[in-house]
């Protein structure tokens, strides 16, 4: 089937429809794959698995030992360790919080850090939800199978609540836990 020639087209070149007048130059469609990949990256590294669950393998289990020292003049000296690796600092504690059926597991717990401490804090729920830690304004999605994980240096000493979103717009008791700061 032939189509009628465009009148505003010139002439030996195919006419175009309408809708390509529109379409993205090879520039534009390089930025948008660039920027799928980009948030895409970003999503994973959100959304990541493990985490707070498992505690962090580290390269260095143990101290290793350094050089050795020998006596050069006495060849029944044993070899004596100068140095030792540091060990490395412990992870921070994680708080685990359970939502069921709406209200908090064992009731709201109060978590106490000193100021500069890592803060982890992991919350499963039996259904979607939204908790949001006030003073920090820090706010996690939990649903089944997928817990919220904060993790943050305490750097405001204070008082502050950790609150579902759910429970709150619902008119229910709101506080899943309270985060008390003391200076370090």
């Amino acid at each position: 089937m032939r189509r009628p020639a465009d009148p505003h087209a010139p002439r030996g070149q195919t006419p175009r429809l309408p809708y390509f007048a529109t379409a993205m130059s090879t520039n534009q469609r390089i930025a948008l794959v660039v920027a799928a990949l980009a948030v895409a990256v970003v999503a994973f590294l959100i959304a990541r698995p493990g985490g707070d669950d498992e505690p962090e393998r580290s390269a260095a289990t143990t101290p290793a030992q350094t050089d050795t020292q020998t006596n050069s003049g006495d060849d029944s000296a044993e070899p004596q360790p100068t140095e030792t690796a540091p060990a490395p600092p412990p992870e921070p504690e994680v708080t685990r919080i359970s939502i069921r059926g709406g209200a908090v597991r064992g009731g709201a717990k109060t978590i106490e850090v000193a100021r500069g401490d890592t803060v982890r804090i992991v919350v499963t729920a039996d259904a979607p939800d939204e908790i949001h830690l006030h003073g920090y304004d820090i706010t996690r999605n939990v649903a089944p199978g997928e817990p919220a994980r904060f993790r943050f240096r305490a750097n405001a000493e204070g008082a502050f609540e950790i609150e579902s979103h759910v429970a709150e717009d619902a008119g229910l008791d709101a506080p899943v836990a309270r985060l008390v700061v003391s200076p370090s």
